[in-house]
């Protein structure tokens, strides 16, 4: 309780995160200020950074899956309000009208181009208090130094997310049909539906900082959470096939076809000399062998042995994969769980659960 204080707030942060986050500030607003100084030239006079940029890198490096981090929101956010409060200061000289009118304006002017960004109302703020560097700039002070400052720290953002694989821009990929119709993905027949997600947001009558896609995906997410913990007990090693067919890597592609057909599977694991899994085959893959089995081989699912069996679902149900290996900690193979072998363990603990009920 002494370091309560130090939880983080903000939903799924850790610790590595937010070292992440200080390590791409530093970084950031420092590499910022530095080529702004070799484009612009130096110069007591001459304003390197804009204040702004400090919280853009906030919102830049501690959450960038935020709708308000993205690039267009850094660049526009910011550009567009140094752009109204200077228009505001222009025609306004009372510093205290100016001020309100110009962050009003501003909030306005990034909701209609869609690019909200916090420290925009900063920026037309600075634009009409900022003194003598942003008034002998005047109509120039939105695009150097406001402009080029929010480029250059978004781009660097770019590349130190890219670095530390991080999605950003941040896009939220929904799961998508894999059979190419119109029907929504299996796992997303049941339970919620998108317009249940509208109605909600209708209900609360709040903005939430949050994309709506990620709300759902965070959603469906809790969902199978909450399913994975109702039925814990029930792990990979009690449902799984244990006498697994395989084909070795030198194996050629009318070998492994026949051993699919002889025992009328669809996934056969692929092991290396010393029995390790090293991928998977199917029909699929087959067609396109001229050689060996190594050749056209694709990446195996696997699982360990005491992982929930029910979470096992979102892979199971994307319409790709039929079959996930059970391994060990050096990827022997110790079983197999298909599609088949989790929907009848999902009907018996329902039956279960029917049972308990009517008892």
């Amino acid at each position: 309780m002494a370091f309560r204080l130090f939880v983080p707030i903000l939903a799924g942060a850790t610790l590595r995160e937010r070292i992440l986050a200080c390590i791409g500030a530093t970084i950031g607003i420092a590499l910022t200020g530095a080529i702004s100084g070799l484009a612009m030239g130096g110069g007591p006079h001459v304003a390197l950074l804009v204040a702004p940029m400090g919280a853009s890198a906030v919102l830049l490096f501690a959450v960038p899956a935020s709708p308000l981090a993205q690039p267009w929101s850094i660049i526009g956010g910011n550009s567009i309000s140094a752009l109204v409060g200077v228009t505001v200061a222009h025609f306004i000289h009372d510093p205290v009208m100016a001020s309100g009118l110009a962050v009003a304006l501003a909030i306005a002017a990034m909701s209609f181009t869609r690019c909200l960004h916090p420290p925009g109302g900063a920026a037309a703020l600075t634009a009409v208090l900022g003194g003598p560097a942003v008034i002998s700039a005047g109509f120039l002070f939105p695009f150097v130094p406001v402009a080029l400052n929010s480029t250059i720290l978004a781009a660097l953002g770019f590349l130190f997310h890219k670095l530390a694989r991080r999605n950003y821009p941040h896009v939220a990929t929904p799961a998508a049909n894999s059979h190419g119709t119109a029907d929504a993905p299996a796992q997303q027949r049941v339970g919620f539906r998108p317009e249940d997600i509208d109605a909600a947001l209708t209900t609360l009558d709040e903005t939430f900082d949050i994309d709506r896609d990620d709300l759902e995906r965070l959603l469906r997410q809790v969902e199978l959470q909450a399913m994975v913990r109702s039925h814990r007990t029930l792990l990979c090693e009690d449902i799984m096939s244990r006498d697994v067919v395989s084909v070795s890597e030198q194996a050629t592609a009318d070998e492994a076809r026949q051993q699919l057909l002889d025992h009328n599977i669809r996934t056969l694991p692929v092991v290396d000399a010393d029995a390790r899994l090293v991928g998977a085959v199917g029909l699929r893959e087959l067609t396109k062998a001229t050689d060996t089995v190594k050749s056209v081989m694709a990446k195996a699912g696997t699982a360990w042995p005491e992982t929930p069996a029910m979470s096992l679902l979102p892979v199971l149900t994307d319409g790709r994969s039929h079959a996930l290996v059970i391994v060990d900690g050096e990827r022997h193979i110790l079983g197999l769980i298909t599609q088949t072998d989790l929907l009848a363990a999902a009907a018996r603990v329902q039956r279960a659960d029917k049972g308990l009920a009517a008892a």
